[in-house]
């Protein structure tokens, strides 16, 4: 199993020149990523949030955080942003509302770490991108499977040469439903399926297998489940790789609640020389032209992305998820849920 396989050891306490004073925008989607290194960092405060139509289960379970209840609470974002004296802000608010918080955040000089997508339209990212290209702003994005042991193991391979170039990818990510926040129900405040899950795997098939999306094609629909509102609970997107390869990405809501864990992901990576892929009941898995299969069991250590993009600004270190690469991964997450809505063939 992925869990036994054996690890490296994870990254440290992280010290920063000085101090930074931290304020989140929502508790929705991955706001773990960054309330769970807080203990490691103790040159960051949170010094205040935003409760911004955060669902009352999430911030509930936020609340349980000492950092948390330490930090003075708003209702609105606005008035913690013109009130509270910050440097960096976390936008984990609904999908309906970041991009207008993320701009806020970029009017007043601020850094900014947001949940994906950054936006659920090519012109409101475009705007973001113009704003964080100015003034020397920082941006980073919740995209932590890149910075996850198995996934990192998968890059490890491609880039050593061992699977020769690759030619296919297939993705997949398969949740449970479960009890969904009532802004995933509407289309207005959720966008889509694609645009909420397809970020990572994207993230993922460009990062580990080195190659970039430049077509596509695909469907998402709404399937039995009257409960569920305008969210899509099947799709699957065709891409065209930049080498002529091509990739596919199917995500589902769907994996039965008796099942082990939240999600079912998966990333097959097939080259010229051999095959890696990573799931969960066989772990990292890598078979050459003239080898037998291998399972990796020594992977990377676990990093974080929050770790990550704090050294990026405050360190002066390169950042292992560059704003090039987060743009394009929402770039291509929105190319593949208009090809869906819209049934033909996009360039990303």
């Amino acid at each position: 199993m992925a869990q036994a396989m054996a690890a490296e050891e994870p990254e440290q306490a992280l010290r920063l020149p000085r101090k930074v004073r931290l304020g989140m925008i929502g508790f929705d989607g991955h706001p773990g990523e960054i309330l769970g290194q807080l203990q490691r960092l103790p040159d960051v405060e949170l010094v205040a949030y935003a409760i911004d139509g955060t669902d009352a289960g999430e911030l509930e379970t936020a609340r349980k955080n000492a950092a948390v209840r330490n930090a003075r609470s708003y209702d609105d974002a606005s008035a913690m942003l013109e009130r509270e004296k910050l440097d960096l802000v976390a936008v984990c608010n609904n999908d309906g509302r970041r991009a207008k918080a993320i701009l806020a955040c970029a009017a007043r000089r601020l850094h900014v770490i947001a949940e994906k997508p950054l936006a659920l339209n090519r012109a409101d990212l475009a705007a973001i991108e113009q704003a964080f290209s100015r003034n020397e702003l920082r941006l980073g994005s919740l995209l932590p499977m890149r910075f996850s042991p198995p996934y990192l193991a998968l890059k490890n391979i491609v880039d050593s040469g061992r699977i020769g170039e690759v030619i296919q990818m297939c993705g997949q990510k398969s949740y449970n439903l479960g009890s969904r926040p009532a802004w995933q129900l509407h289309h207005e405040s959720y966008g889509s399926t694609v645009l909420w899950i397809a970020p990572h795997m994207i993230d993922l098939m460009r990062y580990c297998g080195g190659r970039d999306l430049v077509e596509v094609a695909g469907y998402q629909s709404h399937v039995g489940y009257p409960e569920i509102g305008d969210m899509e609970n099947v799709t699957a997107a065709v891409y065209k790789m930049d080498n002529g390869g091509v990739a596919t990405l199917h995500m589902d809501y769907l994996r039965p609640d008796a099942a082990p864990g939240h999600g079912d992901d998966r990333l097959r990576l097939a080259g010229t020389e051999g095959i890696a892929e990573y799931m969960e009941a066989s772990g990292v898995v890598v078979v050459g032209r003239r080898s037998k299969p291998e399972k990796i069991e020594k992977l990377p250590a676990p990093q974080s992305v929050f770790l990550d993009f704090l050294a990026s600004v405050y360190l002066s270190r390169p950042s292992k998820l560059p704003p090039q690469d987060i743009f394009r991964v929402n770039q291509i997450a929105i190319a593949t849920h208009e090809a869906a809505r819209e049934h033909r063939f996009l360039k990303t």
